[in-house]
């Protein structure tokens, strides 16, 4: 049987449980038509590239699906007449890998790397420019009466 990879977005409103309980429905899909998935990976809510159906969100899921073409055929249009699935894609793949995918893997060296130490200084004192005065001569504000005898001094 040939071997796919789903993935969908469900919009941002939704609970992570809700999310599972689709792509439960698209298992139970599959199930009957003689499938399996092999593999769900939940992504988590995560920023979209640009506005979907008026979302800046998604909770991603993804599915590792060993079935017939007739079952994915199905499964891709439940998902679209789903009002809660923003995207969906579907690819056919040679094998499936039971390791974490390659999202789930950068946020676990994400979590490993822990402290880096401070951040460098930079052009400002505190490396964000968080400090907004300036020591040179023309920045600085002077008292108005310092002015007014410049200005007498000069005439």
């Amino acid at each position: 049987m040939p071997l796919y990879e789903c993935v969908f977005i469900a919009r941002n409103d939704v609970t992570q449980q809700q999310v599972e309980a689709i792509a439960e429905t698209m298992a139970s899909v599959i199930g009957e038509a003689g499938g399996e998935v092999k593999k769900r990976e939940y992504w988590g809510l995560r920023g979209l590239a640009y506005r979907v159906k008026k979302n800046r969100k998604g909770h991603y899921m993804l599915l590792g699906i060993e079935a017939p073409a007739a079952a994915m055929q199905e499964v891709e249009r439940q998902l679209g007449l789903n009002e809660d699935v923003l995207r969906e894609m579907t690819i056919r793949i040679e094998s499936i890998n039971d390791e974490p995918s390659a999202i789930l893997a950068k946020r676990g060296d994400e979590r490993e790397r822990g402290f880096r130490g401070p951040k460098p200084a930079g052009r400002f004192a505190s490396g964000r420019g968080g400090s907004r005065g300036d020591d040179r001569e023309e920045f600085r504000a002077r008292p108005r009466d310092e002015m007014d005898m410049n200005m007498n001094e000069e005439v």
